[in-house]
Order: structure tokens, then C-alpha cells, then sequence
């Protein structure tokens, strides 16, 4: 399956976004666009269905509500996700999930969910809809979703396997705005491709050379002087490297 659509409401600098999606999608744009933003959306929602994740801790964090909520959200201040699953060349989705959080509901102090919707098969109708007479009798259910539980995500559980298989590396460390990250400490999740030559490291040379011979195909497509890309281990310790070639501006 693939996300063929996602639709985002409040959710960091995006107060509105409906965007259709295929296989392969490439985001470009300046610095502080949104880019990030934008890609932090599918690592909330796996963020949610991990394992020892879940609504609260994905909140968490990000600094709570107030750090993720759109600036400009005026009238309608709840934060909402919509996905859209299916396989490619599928005309209807097989999966559609939606939720819409809000800050905190009288008698916690927890962030809440002001819905939590599932549907399947293209079908107008959901069959999972929250709040139902469960979440009016008991508010504290309300601080966690459904797809994080194993006892009542069962009749949507793909969703939650699909969600978990999410996989973000930023390749680009931000040093200046994750210091500690790159002291010892690692982060939930890899978010910065720590592991990512440990990856190149482990693969067989054949695959190892025909999966960087297509990264070195598309960075010579965009990056000016760009020549070519080495894996390159360290003679004495080892550590694996991968080394850039660039061509000279000027030319021979």
C-alpha cells in the first residue's frame, strides 16, 4: 500500500492542506517552507501506533499541543490528520484514518481526541467512529486512540503494521539544534540516518553497489559538479565512510 492522500488542519505552519500523493513524490522548497513540517505528519501517526508509542507520547514529544498547532488557527484551533491507503493503480481507497486532537477535556489535563474515524474499501460510511458511548461515559478513554491498542485495532490493524513501518532519515545533521544527538545520545526513531551507513555497511556488495550507483545517478541530476559517490571504510578502525568526487567548476 501507498498514502494516496493525506488532508492536514492546523498541523504546524500548514493550516490547510488536501494534497493527493502516488509512489514517488519529491518535496522541494526553500528553507523554513514547511518541508519537514509536512513529513512530520507521517512520523506522528507512526509515532502513535508504535509499539511503546501512543497518542500522549507522540505528543510529548513534540512539545505538546501548543508546539504543533498552526500559529494562524483562530476559530477551529483543533489539529486533524487524514490518510488515505491503497495500492497503486487502485481506484478507491482500501483505508481511509482520521483524527482531530484538541489541547485538554475537563477532568484531565491530557491532550483528547475530538474524533477518531476508520473506513475501508472506499465506503462512504465509517465503521469506526469516536467519540462513541464508551468515550462519553469514561472522558480518560479519550486520551488515547484506538489504533494504538491491540484489544480494539484489530478490525483496521494494517493500518497500524503500515504506520509502523515508517522510516525517516534526515541525512543533513542538524548539529545547532540537536547537540546532544551526536554525543552518545541517539534518538527515538533514527530521525537523522544515524544508522544509515551502518545499513550500507551490512548490505552485500552487490546490492551495496546497485543501490548507491542510484543514489549517484539522481545527485548528479541536481547537484552541480557532482561526480561521484565511494563507499569507503576506514583502513585502520573500520567505520565505514562514503566519500563524494566533485568536478572542478571551471572545467579542464
Amino acid at each position: 500500500m501507498i498514502i494516496s492522500r493525506i488532508q492536514l488542519k492546523n498541523w504546524r505552519n500548514f493550516e490547510s492542506v488536501d494534497v493527493a500523493l502516488q509512489e514517488r513524490m519529491f518535496i522541494v522548497g526553500p528553507n523554513a517552507a514547511g518541508k519537514s513540517n509536512f513529513l512530520d505528519a507521517f512520523k506522528f501517526l507512526r509515532d502513535i501506533a508504535l509499539p511503546r508509542g501512543g497518542l500522549q507520547e507522540a505528543l510529548n514529544q513534540r512539545g505538546g499541543v501548543p508546539k504543533i498547532r498552526c500559529l494562524s488557527a483562530r476559530k477551529e484551533t483543533d489539529i486533524g490528520i487524514m490518510v488515505e491507503l491503497k495500492s497503486p493503480g487502485e481506484d478507491r481507497f482500501r483505508w481511509r484514518y482520521s483524527i482531530g486532537i484538541k489541547l485538554e477535556q475537563r477532568g484531565t489535563r491530557e491532550p483528547y481526541l475530538i474524533h477518531e474515524q476508520v473506513w475501508r474499501n472506499g465506503e462512504a460510511k465509517p465503521f469506526v467512529s469516536r467519540p462513541d458511548e464508551g468515550d462519553l461515559a469514561d472522558p480518560k478513554r479519550r486520551t488515547q486512540t484506538f489504533l494504538e491498542q491491540l484489544n480494539t485495532n484489530e478490525p483496521f490493524r494494517p493500518i497500524a503494521d503500515f504506520f509502523q513501518q515508517f522510516q525517516y532519515l534526515h541525512l543533513v545533521p542538524q548539529l545547532l539544534k540537536y547537540p546532544d544527538a551526536f554525543r552518545g545520545k541517539k534518538l527515538a526513531g533514527d530521525p537523522f540516518g544515524m544508522d544509515f551507513l551502518e545499513s550500507v555497511a551490512k548490505a552485500t556488495v552487490k546490492v551495496r553497489q546497485s543501490r548507491l550507483a542510484k543514489i549517484q545517478r539522481a545527485l548528479q541530476a541536481v547537484v552541480p559538479q557532482f561526480g561521484e559517490l565511494v563507499y569507503r571504510p576506514d583502513a585502520v578502525t573500520g567505520v565505514p565512510h562514503l566519500q563524494v568526487k566533485f568536478h572542478h567548476w571551471r572545467g579542464s
